[in-house]
Parts: structure tokens; sequence; C-alpha cells
């Protein structure tokens, strides 16, 4: 039996290396190129303006369709993106890849916003509204509904609804138990049992639960982790030209072995910046666009300007913050994950692995909390509405075992079947560009029209 789980484990693991191989990593980061260019640097061009609605300005009141407003669906999709990826990811890119993988996440992110930008435009578009008289939107239904290819479709929705249950759900709740046990020597079942309640109490409600809790906790929790980051940037200044020279000079050149760094090639800074960098932002994965049919709207792109800068935030302001970090201080220490993010907070400033165990907390918290919306829109597409309810307390009762169980083999599969939920996404995505140029060049010259007015 001992054999059979291990073979089984085997299988999954080399399964996965194939799905997150350069040949996946090329297509995620070529569609971006692809819709950068398609596009005509809209990302670039538009990033105030998009920061603008997505921050300062409201839509919702004069839009007619939609269950949340547009904030509460950027922060819904940040709450799944902004988690354990932007502090144990970011030192497992630098520990593997070295310095210059932190450049390579930078390249994800921003060939990565046109990739969010697209998959919004998709959502809203293609949107349809469940039996509940709820929004019901993302990759399954713009493929569906815009390709024909409802078979791919319902591919995507398995590949997720799995995911949620493993990188959305039990690898965060175990994540969180292992980060409290150690700072504060509370047994596992009773983070458990406390992290279930509370994530009961939110998604019982649904999605605009979801949105009124994410649209609090988010904005409190990314300024708490970078408001300490930056403490310790502020106390450090000498060191920051430093850890940007060691950036640059190692994404083009090898990295050589020093203190506990085993040293690295171009092609191994490459692929774990962008691996690291796409599992962080999830651009072109599909999970942020299901969020995105839900935001309170008046035309498409309004909601995919504000969805592309959840990549801004979530990779070019979050994870460059903590690598920066970690090159100032120890990315050669030969420590890797959380432990290693942890160590170089505490030696920026005193008491500064707690501000990196509160946010593991909280980026897991919150990760689960927009996971199980990703799951249950997964779920009710293949099923109907009618499993909603039991899915949300099952997905409750996954929180509370995860916290207990080592989630090796859970984590393994979950990366396996997160990379599959890109397969369709892109084939969506790419056939579908046309659609995406078509909308924004209309919404663009009824933009400037009005301006002219």
């Amino acid at each position: 039996m001992g054999s059979t789980v291990q073979q089984i484990e085997s299988f999954i693991s080399f399964i996965s290396g194939y799905v997150w191989g350069w040949p996946m990593l090329l297509l995620l980061v070529g569609t971006g190129v692809w819709l950068t260019i398609l596009l005509r640097g809209l990302q670039f061009r538009e990033l105030w303006y998009s920061l603008y609605l997505a921050l300062v300005k409201r839509e919702e009141k004069s839009a007619t369709k939609g269950d949340i407003s547009n904030f509460q669906a950027l922060m819904t999709a940040l709450s799944a993106t902004v988690g354990t990826g932007n502090i144990a990811g970011v030192a497992t890119a630098i520990a593997i890849g070295g310095p210059g993988a932190l450049f390579w996440m930078w390249v994800t992110g921003l060939v990565g916003m046109a990739t969010k930008y697209g998959e919004a435009v998709l959502a809203v578009k293609y949107r349809t509204t469940d039996a509940n008289g709820e929004m019901a939107g993302g990759p399954m239904y713009y493929i569906e509904r815009g390709l024909g290819m409802k078979w791919l479709g319902v591919a995507f929705a398995v590949f997720a609804s799995v995911a949620a249950f493993g990188i959305g759900n039990m690898v965060q709740s175990n994540s969180v138990a292992d980060a409290v046990h150690a700072t504060f020597n509370i047994p596992h079942i009773w983070v458990g049992v406390t992290l279930a309640a509370l994530t009961a109490l939110v998604i019982l409600g649904g999605i605009k639960s979801i949105g009124r809790v994410t649209g609090v906790l988010i904005p409190f929790m990314i300024l708490f982790y970078l408001g300490g980051a930056l403490i310790i940037v502020a106390l450090n200044l000498d060191k920051v030209p430093g850890a940007f020279a060691l950036i640059f000079n190692h994404a083009f050149n090898p990295t050589a072995a020093g203190g506990g760094f085993a040293g690295a090639t171009i092609m191994m800074t490459m692929r774990f910046g962008i691996a690291r960098g796409v599992f962080s932002n999830e651009s072109g994965l599909g999970s942020a666009p299901i969020a995105a049919a839900a935001a309170k709207t008046k035309h498409p792109v309004d909601q995919a300007l504000v969805s592309m800068t959840q990549t801004f935030i979530d990779t070019i302001v979050v994870c460059t913050l903590t690598g920066l970090i970690l090159v100032m201080f120890n990315w050669n220490s030969g420590l890797n994950g959380a432990e290693m993010t942890a160590a170089a907070f505490e030696m920026g400033f005193a008491g500064g692995q707690y501000i990196v165990t509160l946010g593991l907390i909280l980026f897991a918290y919150s990760t689960i909390l927009g996971w199980s919306y990703y799951g249950e829109k997964s779920i009710e597409y293949l099923f109907g509405t009618s499993v909603i309810m039991p899915y949300r307390m099952l997905f409750i009762a996954a929180v509370l075992l995860g916290s207990t169980l080592k989630v090796s083999f859970v984590w393994t599969l979950a990366d396996c079947f997160n990379g599959l939920m890109a397969v369709p996404n892109l084939i969506g995505l790419l056939c579908l560009s046309p659609v995406i140029a078509r909308e924004t060049k209309e919404y663009m010259a009824k933009r400037k029209a009005e301006r002219e007015a």
C-alpha cells in the first residue's frame, strides 16, 4: 500500500513538473506579450487611469448588472493572489535562482497585466445570470459562449474546482497552522477550528459577504505588510542601491555559489523567477476573471482596467518589497520559503519576523476566501446552483482538515491542477483576442469622444 501511494505521488510530481515546465511558462508569458502588442502597451498607457478607477472612482451606482462593486471585485481577486506566494514564493525564487529571479518576476508582472486585462474583458462580456439571480462568469463561460467549446469550459471548471480545495484551501490553512504554532505555540487543531469558523462566517453569505469582508480586510493587510516592509527599507537605505545592482546583474549573468547559495545558471534564474511570478499573480491561470464577472460595471473594459491593477499591486509592489529585503540581507543564507523571509525582516528590523508571521496568516486566510468563490462558481458551472451550499460546507470542513494534516501531496496535486487551469484559459484568450481588441477599441473611441464633447 505504501509503495502504491509513493508511486502515485511520484507520478503526480512528474506531471506537475511537466505542467510547470518551459512550454507552459513560455505560453503564459507569450500570451501576455501578444496581448501587450495587440493592445499597444495598454497596461503602460492606462496604468494611472486604471489605478484611479480601482482606488478612487466608483462606477457601480450607474451600472445595471453585477453583484459587488468593481473595488470589491478587485479586492476579492487580490485576496486570492496576494498570499503565501508573496512571502514564501518570492523567497523560493531567490533562494534557488538568485537575486536576478526578482527581475524575471517583474517581467511576468508587466506582461501579465495585459493578460489579466484580457481575461476580465471576456469575463464581463460573456457573463450570464444564474438561477439565483447572481452573476456567473469566467473562463468556462467565455470558452463556451465565445468559442462554442463547452467541453473545454468543463475541463477548466474541473481543474479549478480541484485546485480550490488544494492551493486555495488546505495548503493555506496548513501554512497558517504551522506559522501560528511556531510563533505562538498554539496547537494546530485550535488554529484549524478558529480558521474554519472565520471562513464559515464569511463564505456562507456568498459573494456579497465575501466582497464586503475583502473590501476591508485586503487594504488593511496589504498596507500592514507594505508598511512594515517600507520601514525596513527606510532604515536600511544604504543597502538599496547594492540590492538593485545585484538584481539586474544576476538577471543576465550566472549567479556564483556563495554562503549557503548553491549557484544558479541564467536559465534557472529565469525559470524560477517566471514560475514564482505567475504563481503569485495568477495572470493567465483564469481564476481572477471569475471575480471580475461579478462586478457592477457599465462596460467590460472599465472592469478590465481595474482588474489589471491586481497584477501590478501583487507583483510590482508587494513582491518587489519582499524580494528587495531578501536581497538586501540574506538571499544566500541557505534558508528557503517563509523562514527565509522572516529571517530577512528580522535582520532589518527587530520584531520583523512578526510582520511576516501576521502577514502570512492574513494572506493565507484571504486566499481561502477568494478561492472559495472560484471553486463555488466552478462547481456551479458543472452541477448547477443546488450544489452551492453543500460545497460551502465541504470547503469549510477542508479548512479544518488541512490545518491538521501534512499536505505535501495535496500541494503537489493542487500545483498540478493550478497549472492545468491555464491550458483551456489560454486557448480561450488567444482565440478570442480579436474580441478583446475590438471591445478595447470601441471603449477608447467612446472615451475620447466624451472628452472632446
